[in-house]
């Protein structure tokens, strides 16, 4: 799980955007999953990174990768509290 505080500034710059979801389209932030094949594909990378064989075009996509995953994370995380905050 990402640290939110190592995300301060995207977390502050999401709060807006949080406030315009409507408790269906929260719902549906929250529950994105990667497809089989996406997730395949970074378990391929993760293990080719542990093992220090990722060529560097690799490298660059895993990396942007792992950008995109801390990005959706924050974005589930206002999702959630966004979800909390219209059944509490």
């Amino acid at each position: 799980m990402i640290q939110p505080s190592r995300f301060a500034i995207i977390d502050e710059l999401l709060d807006p955007v949080s406030k315009c979801l409507t408790p269906d389209v929260a719902r549906s932030i929250a529950g994105l999953r990667a497809a089989p094949d996406v997730q395949q594909k970074l378990e391929d990378f993760a293990e080719k990174s542990t093992e220090g064989t990722l060529t560097a075009e690799e490298r660059s996509e895993y990396e942007a990768c792992v950008r995109a995953i801390n990005f959706i994370s924050i974005l589930q995380m206002k999702a959630r509290a966004a979800i909390n905050t219209t059944q509490g």
